[in-house]
């Protein structure tokens, strides 16, 4: 099995049905809803992690600079899944650590091409 893939998303619906594609592409997932739960759950050393930008305790780029400048987590690839559509947001959440940057919503196509390009299914 690969190793999981993180998403920190804290909207439920949307969360599950991420999971969803990608449990049904072969990809093992873990969930997290606040940006807490994602600092949590990266020490897990999970293959990649899909955040949100807007989460409810942390901002997203905070996360993002916290998993950077940690040893254990640097060099876990972060995708930013976010509403926010703004090019300064996005040049933004690159800067910050970011290898991609997903407007929400989607295309699964779009989203699956993103995490094969980091990890393989199981």
């Amino acid at each position: 099995m690969s190793a999981p893939i993180l998403i920190v998303e804290d909207d439920q619906l949307l969360r599950t049905a991420v999971r969803l594609l990608l449990e049904d592409s072969g990809y093992h997932v873990h969930e997290a809803a606040t940006g807490a739960a994602a600092l949590a759950g990266a020490a897990q050393r999970p293959a990649a992690i899909l955040l949100d930008l807007g989460l409810p305790d942390l901002p997203g780029l905070e996360v993002v600079r916290r998993l950077v400048a940690d040893p254990v987590t640097r060099d876990i690839p972060i995708v930013a899944l976010t509403g926010r559509a703004g090019k300064l947001e996005q040049k933004q959440a690159i800067d910050a650590g970011c290898r991609d940057y997903l407007v929400k919503p989607v295309p699964a196509a779009r989203l699956l091409d993103c995490i094969a390009g980091i990890v393989a299914p199981a």
